[in-house]
């Protein structure tokens, strides 16, 4: 039975990151659903746009928890049931793609930032401190929600290495994890990429100055 284990805690972080909390909060509250308006990206900033920020914050704290808890649990648990590193990076790796692709919203999910964030927290708390301050850091200064994700999601894997036997022992498990999630942002991300090139991306605040 704990051969088993580590495949039912995969697909046990592939169905809680499965739960598109941005359409579940907005019709809970009487929203719209963030698919149909704005970037249609069920993810946290998009439900902003509705006008109900508490609305905006439940949704990012249980997107981030869907990539929190799992790995959490791995964390503190996974060693009663032979549960190791490697099943700690395939539990994140696996709610940040149920984010991404839900199998509950025929696979449509979001962009990942927050479950992202979750996930690098449930590994070290000092990890997910550096990664949230990078993407503070670059959004304060140039003012792109995108390229403050886009940053800090490839530095998170850089801080993880940069921090072994320092601050914790890095594996090579949840280093590829952090390189494959990071990647995938920014796929999810390709066309703010461009729209940054371009110079036509959207600066935070500047709806509200509008």
């Amino acid at each position: 039975m704990e051969s088993l284990y580590p495949a039912l805690a995969v697909l046990a972080a592939y169905l809680l990151g499965s739960l598109a909390f941005a359409v579940l909060v907005s019709k809970a509250m009487g929203l719209a659903d963030p698919r149909t308006f704005g970037s249609k990206n069920p993810g946290a900033t998009n439900v902003l746009r509705s006008g109900s920020k508490p609305a905006a914050v439940v949704t990012l704290l249980l997107d981030a928890m869907k990539g929190f808890v799992p790995v959490l649990l791995v964390k503190l648990f996974g060693d009663r049931h032979g549960l190791h590193e490697g099943t700690m990076a395939m539990v994140g790796l696996a709610a940040f793609l149920g984010h991404l692709y839900p199998v509950f919203f025929r696979f449509q999910g979001g962009k990942g930032v927050a479950t992202f964030l979750g996930v690098v927290f449930g590994i070290d708390w000092m990890l997910g401190v550096a990664t949230g301050l990078t993407w503070l850091i670059i959004a304060f200064f140039f003012r792109y929600s995108s390229l403050a994700s886009l940053v800090s999601a490839v530095f998170a894997p850089v801080y993880y290495l940069m921090g072994d036997r320092l601050a914790w022992y890095a594996e090579r498990p949840v280093a590829v994890a952090l390189f494959a999630m990071a990647l995938l942002l920014a796929w999810r991300h390709r066309e703010n990429i461009q729209r940054l090139l371009e110079g036509k991306e959207s600066r935070l605040g500047a709806k509200k100055a509008g």
